[in-house]
């Protein structure tokens, strides 16, 4: 009879502590906090609240060295993330792997979805996102996803994170979103090993936009005879069965995440340098109704701003484009408008200069005609056929062919001025990508131009998508910014007829050297990888498509 009675007693109990989590979700931790029930069958579990900060990393790092193996379980959505919504992660796979049909369905799903539960809401995202998109060529989750992770990040939840990765801890990282959405964030850019998320099925390699009921298990294997303390949101302190392992759980107050520092780019664990997709915004619901509103009239801005610069003189687009939004900033020296003038004086006696530019989109030797106020040549290594129709300046197209394409850079500047990018192709964040020493072989005066670009809604370029609209998207911004800075020039050696091993350094050295004069005028960082780097991460190729099929000679992206 005793049993009986407490076993009512104790049903009694839990049945009024659910009334009150649903009348108020953060009297659930309360209620735990001030009770000594045993949940678990080896571990009494504590509830605390998650320390404000500063002292949020001290306290909790100072209970994980009191143990010898400890493992800490972190919700990814509910302790390191600022944001609570999901929304604008599933934007972003609906809009750069589906289309712009997917994310207007999915904007206009949206508030239904916020009237459901969070697992029902969920399954409905993921059907609206996934369905029908093919596996093998799904890339947002490597290619585009991680950068809006990156932003998103607490600076206080990834203190804690690398403090407990400091000491020797194993981080399980625990996650509401497909495995492919957060998979690549976790372990390529924060480290962390273990994640737990729940796979998509698949069908003739295609996503059925339905998710795995269970997550892996093995982690649970792995973990069960350790000490466990896990990390998660106040709303939902029990939000899967890991947690039911946890001796201590510390809950994220919202107030608090809300209040938290973004991560600067100088302690990502990873460096950002690659990222691909269309999308310059957050895609939260009001900038996607922003968004929404704005492309009809970006779209007739972008066609006008086109047919403006393809028509009109310099003298009469340059003010029409600048009343239009459109924004150029030139630096230049005085050295600089010397070097110009002598050029226009003896044009017959000497070659054209050779400006070598760093690469942010199609549209950087325009803007450079733009600054210059002349026209130019532009070598290339690849540019889609409608683009070299529209381009009101010269483009010519290079060979990969180190003799060949020394002979057709020289043939360009016996006629006039030129530009060259080393890079290969475009970076949008603020690095510098190795380049090549091919423009350092000409005896000439050599003019370095630092370029760097802001936009505020789509970006210029892209890996995977269709290149011939990148000079659309980046027009269709309102009011998109290029900064020109001219830096001193340089005259490089007379290049001589042998090739000797201390040729090919001084080509390198020279190569090296302006690589570094771009980033130090630009804030940015220099690196050694290369175009092919570039695509092997978003694209899952080295940028080479075959010409035609009759031939095996390959076509570079730009």
């Amino acid at each position: 009879m005793v049993s009986k009675a407490f076993f009512k007693t104790l049903l009694l109990f839990f049945f009024r502590l659910l009334l009150k989590h649903f009348r108020n979700p953060k009297s659930l931790h309360r209620s735990f906090s001030n009770s000594n029930y045993h949940l678990h069958a080896s571990s009494l579990f504590k509830f605390q609240r998650f320390p404000p900060p500063p002292h949020s990393s001290q306290t909790i790092l100072s209970n994980l060295s009191t143990t010898t193996t400890t493992t800490l379980i972190f919700s990814v959505e509910g302790s390191l993330l600022k944001s609570s919504s999901l929304f604008p992660y599933f934007m972003l796979v609906a809009f750069e792997a589906g289309s712009l049909f997917r994310a207007i369905l999915l904007f206009v799903l949206y508030p239904f979805v916020c009237l459901l539960s969070h697992e029902t809401g969920l399954k409905i995202m993921v059907m609206v996102c996934f369905l029908g998109i093919k596996k093998d060529k799904f890339r947002v989750g490597t290619s585009v996803l991680p950068k809006f992770f990156l932003e998103d990040v607490g600076l206080e939840s990834f203190e804690l994170l690398t403090g407990a990765a400091a000491h020797g801890n194993k981080l399980v990282g625990v996650s509401d979103l497909p495995r492919v959405m957060v998979e690549c964030f976790l372990r390529d850019y924060l480290k962390i090993e273990c994640v737990v998320a729940r796979d998509l099925k698949v069908f003739c390699g295609y996503f059925l936009g339905v998710m795995e009921e269970e997550r892996n298990t093995t982690t649970v294997d792995q973990i069960t005879s350790s000490n466990v303390i896990g990390i998660t949101s106040s709303t939902k302190p029990l939000d899967h069965h890991l947690f039911s392992h946890c001796k201590e759980i510390y809950l994220v107050n919202e107030a608090d995440r809300r209040s938290w520092h973004n991560l600067p780019r100088d302690r990502y664990p990873e460096p950002l340098i690659f990222h691909d997709g269309r999308l310059a915004l957050r895609p939260t619901p009001l900038a996607i109704v922003a968004m929404f509103m704005w492309i009809p009239f970006g779209l007739t801005l972008a066609i006008i701003r086109t047919v403006v610069g393809l028509s009109l003189p310099y003298n009469c687009l340059i003010p029409i484009l600048v009343f239009s939004g459109l924004r150029l900033k030139v630096v230049t020296k005085s050295n600089h408008n010397m070097i110009i003038k002598e050029d226009s004086k003896a044009k017959a006696k000497a070659k054209g200069l050779l400006y070598v530019s760093n690469h942010r989109t199609l549209l950087d030797p325009l803007y450079l005609s733009f600054g210059l106020k002349k026209p130019l040549s532009a070598v290339t290594y690849s540019l889609s056929r409608l683009s070299e129709i529209l381009a009101p300046i010269r483009t010519v197209r290079l060979t990969r062919d180190r003799v060949e394409d020394s002979k057709i850079m020289e043939k360009l500047l016996d006629e006039g001025d030129m530009i060259i990018f080393p890079e290969g192709t475009t970076c949008r964040e603020p690095h510098l990508l190795r380049f090549s020493p091919l423009f350092s072989e000409m005896s000439v005066d050599i003019v370095p131009v630092a370029m760097d670009t802001c936009v505020s809604m789509f970006y210029g370029t892209t890996a995977s998508g269709f290149k011939c609209l990148d000079p659309l998207f980046f027009l269709m911004n309102p009011s998109p910014t290029y900064t020109i800075h001219f830096l001193d020039k340089i005259i490089t050696p007379p290049r001589r007829s042998s090739s000797s091993s201390s040729q090919n350094n001084s080509r390198f050295e020279v190569a090296n050297y302006i690589q570094t004069q771009l980033a130090m005028a630009l804030g940015f960082q220099c690196t050694t990888l290369t175009r092919t780097d570039k695509y092997l991460i978003l694209a899952g190729n080295e940028g080479v498509v075959l010409a035609s099929t009759s031939t095996s000679t390959p076509t570079n992206f730009k």
